[in-house]
């Protein structure tokens, strides 16, 4: 290394340090640490494990009683993730307290008690994927290799843990999902029974969004919110659609506002841009471009306007 290149890194390492005395965010001794990201992605493979066995990592072994294989793989998940729970809830503290640990536990209690249910819906959704899309073989193929399924497996793990106010973790858990299949469902979503996303690439569901049973969206579906610049003030308020019982929604067709609603049994064509309801039973599309179409050979500036 050059003499010239040590007083660069010198000067760097200085001013960089510097940052770190002058950010809260940059400093973190003396402060409990963030929970483990990838600890957290081990906790939803393993639990992909436990709800789908033989799909991804758990595996019933031949002759092995489920509630063993079951058993095992829960406890192991509760530890870690009740060590995630306790990082989470202890963040920029000195210490961990007593305090800190009996609410983990009863985060955990809680949560682990809701996963069968959360199973029974997640097989409905299998279904719902199946029947809606005819190019599906197996309901086996939507749980192995859907990429809209693997989002709403995440998100519905993730929801219990947004539920119980747990910071962090819920947030890691769908951005994982967000980064693996373009896929983004904020945890804080309430989404009903048998729910399809079908392709999925570019689909945003913000916090506040409320679906209802029975919804199926397709690629490019953006709920999400008005933008105002209000802000961080707008925490905690409704700034995201409602969508109704049976509605559809194809692709591209954005829908704004937490005021808006979207009533039961309603189609929503492509490439719609809705930021008022629309009541039940009620179709709504783009009114068609005009085309311009012409003949004859074109220079390339003509193509490409």
């Amino acid at each position: 290394m050059t003499e010239e290149a040590k007083k660069v890194l010198k000067r760097a390492v200085g001013k960089i340090a510097d940052n770190y005395e002058k950010s809260d965010i940059l400093m973190l001794k003396d402060q409990t640490p963030l929970p483990d990201r990838n600890a957290v992605i081990g906790i939803i493979k393993g639990l992909r494990g436990v709800m789908f066995p033989g799909y991804f990592e758990g595996k019933l072994t031949a002759g092995a009683e489920p509630d063993y294989y079951i058993g095992s793989a829960l406890t192991d998940l509760y530890e870690k993730l009740y060590e995630q729970v306790v990082l989470a809830l202890s963040y920029k503290k000195k210490k961990i307290t007593g305090a800190v640990r009996e609410r983990a536990e009863e985060i955990c209690d809680r949560y682990f008690a809701k996963l069968p249910e959360v199973q029974r819906t997640l097989l409905k959704d299998v279904e719902a994927g199946y029947n809606g899309d005819p190019a599906a073989k197996s309901m086996e193929e939507i749980i192995c290799s859907y990429p809209g399924f693997l989002a709403i497996f995440v998100y519905r793990i993730a929801h219990g843990l947004y539920v119980e106010n747990v910071p962090f973790i819920p947030r890691i858990m769908t951005e994982y999902a967000h980064g693996e299949t373009g896929i983004d469902i904020n945890s804080g979503a309430e989404i009903g029974e048998y729910f399809f996303i079908d392709h999925g690439t570019g689909v945003v569901i913000g916090e506040t969004t409320v679906i209802g049973d029975n919804v199926k969206l397709y690629q490019g579906v953006t709920l999400g919110a008005l933008s105002l610049k209000s802000g961080q003030k707008l925490a905690g308020k409704k700034r995201h659609p409602t969508v109704g019982n049976g509605v559809t929604i194809y692709a591209n067709a954005t829908i704004l506002g937490g005021n808006t609603v979207i009533g039961d049994g309603s189609v929503v064509g492509g490439n719609t841009f809705i930021t008022s309801s629309v009541g039940e039973n009620t179709k709504v599309s783009a009114k068609a471009q005009e085309l311009d179409i012409k003949t004859g050979k074109m220079t390339d500036i003509e193509y490409y306007i």
